[in-house]
């Protein structure tokens, strides 16, 4: 028996008596129609087993997928329980959705020859943190556009927040309390892995390469400020922003003898920072009587116990929502850099 002919595009327009630009916008421009119209196209759509337009003759007719790629530096694993990649990815889904395009997610510790084919024909890149390895954008379609978010592609638009100025805040209100022994947790800041104590030995990422390294000239210009020479802080490097990387670190600079132990930690992340918080609690440590502790993201984590952290909260949604304007030309690709807020908790009032 011969199989029944699939419904097209064209067949389920003809029946409900619109045109075959509305049974598209349906699928793929939502913001086209109205709530009600779109809905009854849908619904009577589902009805006649029609699915929806077929993106591969949509992509050869268009020369266009309707398909993001978003790269990120770590593995999917981590950065969908990331609570800063996750709220990224958030504002970059909530314009795509409104524009009907899809999201593609790609790791950048894949091997270059393990990138899904689909990634060809994504309509343009998000590229998201410090890539292990410049391989794969080498190998991305040139004519696509490319975004870079906390990190930096030359010739390419990006989307960063104020990591300089907003880290010379916190730290200069940290300060103003005179500690006698503060200290820097940075978050994968050396040229070769190091998770711990950073010595003479380990050379420093520049600025052009990682947000970090920002964030340690704002901490490093208040040192300054307050008459601290910056090579007398000492300094730890975390490799990974996760609880189980952070703890073995944070436990050799707690546990060092009550005269060398910091009194006041920079974290360069919430996550490092609420590490050190739980540790230095788990120690009978008060804080911030006898440890003080500053983060960075402004995670929801932080600000819901008690003591509250103090940190600086940054708006990743919304750097999300601006790559992906860009991306879909809704807004000029350009440098935009995006404001901060100094949080001030009970961890370091």
């Amino acid at each position: 028996m011969t199989p029944p002919r699939r419904i097209t595009l064209k067949d389920l327009a003809a029946q409900l008596g619109v045109s075959t630009a509305t049974v598209s916008n349906a699928f793929n421009r939502p913001d086209q129609l109205s709530p009600k119209l779109r809905e009854h196209i849908l619904h009577e759509a589902r009805l006649r087993g029609y699915q929806g337009p077929d993106a591969k003759a949509r992509s050869l007719r268009t020369g266009r997928s309707q398909i993001v790629a978003v790269i990120l530096a770590e593995s999917l694993t981590y950065s969908l329980n990331d609570a800063v990649a996750s709220e990224l990815l958030s504002g970059i889904a909530e314009v795509l959705d409104a524009q009907g395009h899809t999201l593609l997610l790609l790791s950048g510790r894949q091997s270059p020859a393990r990138v899904p084919g689909s990634a060809s024909i994504a309509d343009g890149f998000i590229v998201y943190g410090l890539m292990p390895s410049l391989a794969m954008l080498a190998d991305l379609p040139a004519q696509r556009p490319l975004v870079a978010v906390d990190f930096d592609v030359e010739g390419q638009a990006s989307v960063h927040v104020d990591n300089e100025p907003a880290a010379y805040a916190i730290a200069r209100h940290a300060l103003g309390t005179s500690p006698k022994r503060p200290a820097v947790i940075n978050l994968r800041l050396t040229e070769q892995p190091c998770n711990g104590r950073i010595g003479p030995e380990h050379a420093l990422l520049s600025a052009d390469r990682t947000i970090t390294r920002a964030r340690l000239d704002g901490f490093q210009r208040a040192f300054a400020e307050h008459g601290i020479e910056p090579d007398d802080v000492p300094m730890w490097n975390i490799e990974e922003n996760t609880h189980e990387v952070c703890a073995p670190v944070i436990e050799e600079i707690l546990d060092l003898p009550d005269d060398e132990r910091p009194d006041l930690l920079l974290c360069m992340s919430d996550r490092i920072a609420l590490t050190a918080l739980i540790l230095a609690e788990a120690r009978g440590l008060r804080v911030p009587d006898d440890l003080r502790i500053t983060g960075f993201d402004g995670i929801a984590e932080g600000q819901y116990r008690a003591p509250r952290l103090t940190t600086v909260r940054q708006d990743s949604v919304e750097k999300g929502r601006v790559a992906a304007r860009m991306i879909l030309g809704l807004e000029p690709p350009s440098s935009r850099l995006l404001g901060t807020e100094l949080v001030i908790g009970e961890t370091c009032p």
